[in-house]
């Protein structure tokens, strides 16, 4: 992904951070970016600000030039994500399952299509 974790910070390549300021410049907004990238806000803000002062010599530290990065990091953080994404939708169901019981609603809900289905 453009990055390499060295020590628990992350560094980026040169190419990933001119990329995404390359999307901030087309027009996509800075948050939508930031969760795409996995990067924080503020990071694409000091990216960008330093871009636009000398595009030539912008990103010229010492991070590391891992191209490829780190697939097995990625794919940890990925599940971790998923794993937070689908523990809330469970939340969120049992808490609408609860909500239509306590309203007197026993009957499960059922999808339009699954209604037109069954008839």
């Amino acid at each position: 992904m453009g990055e390499s974790l060295m020590g628990g910070r992350r560094s980026f390549t040169r190419e990933f951070k001119t990329a995404a300021v390359k999307e901030l410049e087309m027009g996509k907004p800075v948050g939508l970016v930031a969760r795409r990238l996995e990067v924080n806000v503020s990071l694409l803000y000091r990216w960008r600000e330093e871009y636009g002062r000398n595009p030539t010599k912008a990103f010229g530290g010492s991070g590391n030039k891992i191209v490829g990065g780190n697939r097995e990091a990625e794919l940890e953080r990925k599940v971790g994500q998923m794993t937070m994404e689908i523990d809330f939708l469970k939340k969120l169901l049992r808490t609408f399952e609860e909500q239509r019981e306590a309203d007197g609603g026993g009957r499960p809900y059922m999808r339009k299509s699954a209604k037109r289905a069954s008839r």
